[in-house]
């Protein structure tokens, strides 16, 4: 039987630190959260946050990457981008999409719209930590599998790019300023999903010999 990896105790209770301050982010945003408030909520005192996080902006850019991480490492961690492109793109695709229309991210995105004139590092921050790590992980994908002749991906970032747009396409800005135009549902993700990744494909399969 395969054994659990056993979370060491610092690292668990950084966890739990940081799912607690992504609730208080999204409850007062960004401005009027304060590490006191982190810190009260989540049973710690201010000098555990500064030590396990350094600053706000550093407690709201490990948000952002747990988040992200949410997409390209599973759930509970199990999914990785590894195994076949079909398998890989649609299950990052499939968790893309679903954690872009669940109501939390869109919230922490319009913190982060809200705030970034006021302090542009917080849009960085969101960018290095989310879409860019995302785009980051998918990246090496492509060049590995290009290398193992699964797929044919001459710029791996460009195609990268192109398939993450794909993905999106207009349903985050859709859910953004319109959330109820259209009902989305788990099936109507998969099906958007299925044919970007076919669009995907087609375009960079690997070229057979005649």
């Amino acid at each position: 039987m395969e054994k659990c990896r056993r979370i060491p105790r610092g690292e668990k209770r950084r966890e739990e630190i940081a799912a607690v301050a992504e609730r208080v982010f999204l409850e007062l945003g960004f401005t009027e959260t304060t590490m006191q408030i982190v810190a009260s909520r989540a049973g710690a005192s201010k000098e555990t946050l500064y030590r396990h996080f350094g600053s706000k902006e550093g407690l709201f850019s490990e948000v952002v990457r747990a988040r992200a991480e949410r997409v390209y490492g599973g759930t509970e961690g199990e999914f990785r981008l590894q195994g076949a492109p079909r398998e890989v793109l649609k299950q990052l695709g499939f968790n893309l999409l679903r954690l872009l229309l669940n109501d939390d991210p869109l919230c922490l995105f319009r913190i982060v719209v809200a705030e970034a004139p006021r302090t542009p590092e917080l849009g960085r921050i969101f960018f290095e930590q989310g879409p860019a790590q995302i785009l980051r992980e998918l990246t090496l994908y492509l060049e590995g599998a290009t290398r193992q002749g699964l797929l044919n991906c001459p710029d791996s970032v460009l195609a990268a790019k192109l398939f993450l747009g794909a993905v999106v396409a207009n349903r985050h800005i859709m859910m953004l300023v319109a959330p109820d135009w259209e009902q989305i549902t788990e099936e109507k993700i998969l099906q958007h999903v299925e044919e970007a990744v076919a669009l995907f494909l087609a375009r960079y399969a690997p070229t057979r010999p005649d």
